[in-house]
């Protein structure tokens, strides 16, 4: 139940690449996204069905429903820096009718290979973007996308706030997996 390297389908990346000490503001920020990435499957891989759907009451917060609102948020991330649809399963959803709590409560209805999945995909399909837009305008690129105030973000600002997203649920993740198996720690071991 607590496996988190491997080839098994729970099973997610967990290495972390430290950079050079005096790396510069791209690998940094890059850095302490992977990171939290890692921390947080860690936290969330591994495991069956019950363990993704015990939650910690009087809060309903799941590690199933973090692995689905993530891979939402980094879709959706994807999606205002390239402009491009952020893909299904979102694209066939009404995300407004359905409500903000949607991924939370939703992942209960999901297999954990397909939480696993979405989550992992997402991941992937952002940092391949992130690598094209960071060599072609970097940091300062302009999003496609435009706030409701008529401002443009640029991809600085949106790392930013993707990495703050990480480690508000990696704390929630901590919380979340003790309860579940007793498993403590910062940083997943690494190799």
């Amino acid at each position: 139940m607590t496996e988190t390297t491997g080839t098994s389908p729970n099973s997610l990346s967990t290495t972390i690449h430290e950079p050079d000490m005096a790396a510069d503001e791209v690998e940094m920020i890059l850095f302490a996204l992977e990171r939290s990435r890692a921390q947080f499957a860690w936290k969330a891989g591994g495991l069956d069905a019950a363990g993704l759907a015990r939650s910690c009451p009087p809060s309903t917060l799941t590690l199933g429903g973090l692995l689905k609102h993530l891979a939402l948020v980094e879709d959706l991330s994807r999606h205002r820096i390239t402009g491009e649809s952020p893909g299904q399963p979102w694209d066939s959803l009404d995300r407004d009718a359905l409500g903000p709590q949607w991924p939370f409560t939703s992942a209960a209805d999901d297999s954990p290979e397909d939480l696993y999945a979405l989550w992992q995909g997402a991941t992937e399909r952002m940092s391949a973007v992130l690598a094209t837009v960071l060599a072609d305008g970097g940091l300062d690129r302009p999003l496609s996308w435009t706030s409701a105030d008529g401002r443009t973000p640029n991809v600085r600002r949106l790392l930013t706030d993707l990495h703050d997203e990480y480690a508000r649920h990696v704390g929630h993740a901590d919380l979340l997996r003790e309860a579940v198996d007793g498993l403590v720690g910062e940083d997943p071991p690494q190799p």
